[in-house]
């Protein structure tokens, strides 16, 4: 008999996943004034996305990682100030 081994971006998220990853798009998005159908929050969310299948699952984690990835912050942890 043949197994087959599933990782975690392989199973589909349910909508508890979802609700996770929408509650930290939704606070990211608002934190930092991203328009929800800018490319910025396209990229923003595809990272929450993999990140979540990864298997990131505390939204504090999530949405620090996600902010990481995007550059979000300068490297003493502030938000970047405005131009």
């Amino acid at each position: 008999m043949v197994q087959t081994i599933i990782n975690r971006s392989q199973v589909p998220l349910d909508s508890r996943d979802l609700e996770t990853c929408q509650r930290v798009f939704d606070k990211l998005s608002a934190d930092y004034a991203v328009a929800r159908d800018s490319e910025e929050a396209q990229r923003m969310a595809g990272i929450i996305i993999e990140l979540y299948r990864q298997g990131v699952r505390d939204p504090n984690h999530l949405q620090s990682m996600v902010e990481a990835a995007r550059g979000l912050f300068e490297p003493d942890g502030r938000p970047p100030t405005a131009q």
